[in-house]
């Protein structure tokens, strides 16, 4: 039996071709899967366990500064965040982002200081802060079970 075809007669095609479509998902999903271990840098430090409540949300990103085990300091707005900078730089940095006109509300400005390293290694990042004019300096602790203290 023959099929007769009438001009004209063609029903528009009701179909989505959905397969370009998967291919974008699918690229996007291996970018996603590359990138996101790269987000997560930073420099490894044990913060000490504490029961500290949290600070409210702010809308600046806080200046925050980290003191490793090694006694090495480290800014999350330096180029490169995973090299240590000297106690001079960490200085002229936080005075110029803290003068910027973009700053006329004081930033938070924040220690993570490694539980191993020497106490005296976190008060002068304090004491640098403070001289680069941080009004005021909070420290970075992880929360931790509450402990009886005797």
């Amino acid at each position: 039996m023959a099929h007769n075809h009438q001009p004209g007669s063609r029903r528009p095609m009701a179909d989505i071709n959905v397969v370009p479509f998967i291919d974008v998902m699918l690229v996007l999903l291996v970018i996603f899967m590359i990138t996101t271990p790269l987000l997560t840098q930073g420099v490894k430090v044990e913060l000490p366990k504490t029961s500290a409540t949290a600070m409210d949300d702010r809308d600046k990103e806080p200046l925050i500064v980290t003191v490793d085990a090694s006694g090495n300091y480290y800014l999350n707005l330096s180029d490169k965040p995973n090299q240590p900078i000297t106690a001079r730089t960490l200085s002229h940095l936080v005075s110029t982002q803290l003068q910027t006109k973009a700053n006329q509300e004081q930033r938070p400005v924040m220690v993570r200081g490694d539980k191993n390293v020497n106490y005296g290694k976190v008060v002068e990042a304090m004491v640098l802060l403070q001289k680069a004019g941080a009004k005021s300096v909070g420290l970075i602790t992880e929360p931790g079970a509450d402990k009886k203290v005797s």
